[in-house]
């Protein structure tokens, strides 16, 4: 198809140059660690609110999952379902309490009363890694994006695009800090929702605005039929596998390290809870719109053309905006897509960066001493390696489902630190070596049988298709590695019997409860 690289690759260089120009404008003041890591608290809850819907509106919400619908049906939106409502559940357990308790990172609040050494180096390997994995689907989500707008199908062309998204991205990082990736964040939020409202309202209104016929003409562009109505399409063979993806979104999304760190860029936390309901209130309008916009690619576009292309399932949306717009409207979605994909792996490498520069460097190397420039420039140095390794994984995993690369990355999120930050907030007795165990038991676990499902090998789409030594049924192990965090945490503290200091103890309840010293 005549797609036009040429304007849909000005429409990309046009985002990076003015979202560049207001990174260089904002990034004054970045002298100070408060202002490089949180931006010195400054953002309203409006702003930030709608900032932590564009860090975490991904290549896997706007991509992936319209591909999951188009493809599988019903069992593709379960990823949305799952997704909104664990943004409820971040607002009613963590948000508010992390906000208070914290400065910068998880590890602030987890060794809080604890031993600071041990707990923040588990911190920040639990940060990296998670950050590491999430980096991966939204790289992959850039090759699969540009194999499909410049028709590229070599491996060595989708290589080098993954390279340039990652090597504006680590510019962001660098220049702008969290001030600057705030606004991009603002702004690529605000494009991509106006942009997936004006594609359902066209879709729905080429369909008299009956989402019914919308549905019957899906059934007819499947070769599943029907079915593609229906739950199990993608599932139904393993309900195991089904509620383990289901543990992982919705408890993975308040214990994403990039998330938990938007909790302080706010001054207080009653701007928190705004920042949520903005957040909430723009994750349930746009994932609505994927509902729509995923049964209507599959009646215009139709399944197997979706799955034929380049970037497979996550062509999708691209495909469907080409069919309703010609090579316009796939111009600004794609450029839409790829603003999208440069700005959330933007807000991951900066929390990344800050966990190893504050956790490690300046908390345990320099036992808190670090000179802020000093600790700013081992950030920066941190978010170059980061990008780095990020283009290199990126290139390795091309062509996977990005939702599901996520959903594996929120596994790994729930098991390694949701429950050492609920026992850190809510349990007296917990110690550090609950805290250890909770940690690494889940973080290793889960790493564990990731590499040993169908995902890593033993299946046609896996990453290693020369072996099998997969010996791990289910494809998200959540419903293993979550499970078994919580009862490492709770079994090493019962076993280590060691009590903290018990005056940090009451003065992390009462701030958490109050904000007394945080606001």
């Amino acid at each position: 198809m005549d797609t036009k690289p040429m304007f849909s690759l000005a429409l990309f260089i046009g985002f990076v140059a003015i979202t560049l120009y207001v990174v260089r404008r904002v990034s004054g003041g970045n002298s100070t660690t408060s202002n490089y890591y949180t931006a010195g608290g400054g953002f309203t809850g409006a702003q930030n609110g709608i900032a932590l819907s564009g860090d975490f509106l991904s290549a896997a919400s706007f991509l992936g999952i319209a591909g999951g619908i188009a493809v599988h049906g019903y069992d593709g939106f379960v990823y949305s379902v799952g997704w909104v409502v664990a943004w409820l559940v971040g607002l009613l357990l963590i948000a508010e309490m992390l906000r208070n308790t914290g400065r910068f990172t998880m590890g602030d609040v987890v060794a809080y009363r604890l031993r600071q050494r041990p707990v923040r180096i588990a911190a920040a390997t639990s940060t990296l890694m998670i950050s590491f994995l999430y980096l991966l689907a939204q790289v992959a989500g850039a090759g699969g994006l540009v194999s499909l707008l410049l028709n590229i199908s070599s491996r060595l062309g989708q290589s080098i695009a993954i390279a340039v998204v990652g090597i504006v991205m680590i510019v962001y990082v660098l220049v702008g800090g969290m001030k600057g990736t705030t606004w991009v964040q603002i702004i690529k939020a605000t494009l991509l929702l106006l942009c997936m409202v004006l594609i359902t309202v066209y879709l729905l209104g080429a369909f008299d605005f009956n989402f019914s016929t919308i549905l019957a003409k899906a059934s007819t562009g499947s070769p599943m039929g029907s079915a593609i109505l229906d739950p199990g399409a993608l599932y139904g063979a393993n309900e195991l596998d089904f509620v383990s993806l289901a543990l992982a979104l919705v408890l993975g999304i308040c214990s994403l390290p990039h998330v938990l760190m938007r909790f302080y860029t706010v001054p207080n936390s009653r701007e928190v809870r705004r920042s949520f309901r903005w957040a909430i209130w723009a994750m349930v309008v746009f994932y609505f719109c994927t509902l729509i916009v995923g049964y209507g690619a599959t009646a215009l576009v139709g399944a197997d053309t979706i799955v034929h292309a380049p970037g497979g399932e996550n062509s999708a949306a691209p495909l469907l905006a080409y069919a309703i717009g010609g090579p316009m409207l796939l111009g600004l979605v794609s450029a839409v897509a790829f603003a999208t994909i440069l700005a959330v792996v933007a807000g991951l490498t900066l929390t990344a960066s800050v966990s190893f520069a504050h956790d490690i460097y300046a908390s345990i190397i320099k036992r808190g001493q670090a000179e802020a420039g000093r600790e700013i420039q081992v950030a920066r140095l941190t978010a170059l390696i980061m990008g780095v390794l990020a283009i290199l994984g990126g290139i390795l995993v091309n062509g996977r489902n990005v939702a599901f690369l996520v959903a594996l990355a929120l596994a790994l999120a729930a098991s390694a630190n949701l429950s050492a930050l609920l026992y850190s907030l809510f349990w007296k007795r917990f110690n550090t070596a609950g805290a250890l165990a909770s940690i690494y038991g889940g973080l290793g676990s889960c790493v564990l049988l990731i590499a040993l499902s169908p995902v890593v090998s033993g299946a046609k789409d896996s990453i290693v298709k020369s072996v099998d030594f997969h010996v791990f049924p289910l494809n998200n192990p959540g419903i293993v590695s979550i499970p078994f965090s919580f009862l490492c945490g709770w079994a090493a503290t019962l076993i280590s019997g060691r009590a903290e200091d018990p005056a940090k103890q009451a003065e992390m309840e009462v701030r958490s409860l109050t904000a007394i010293e945080a606001d």
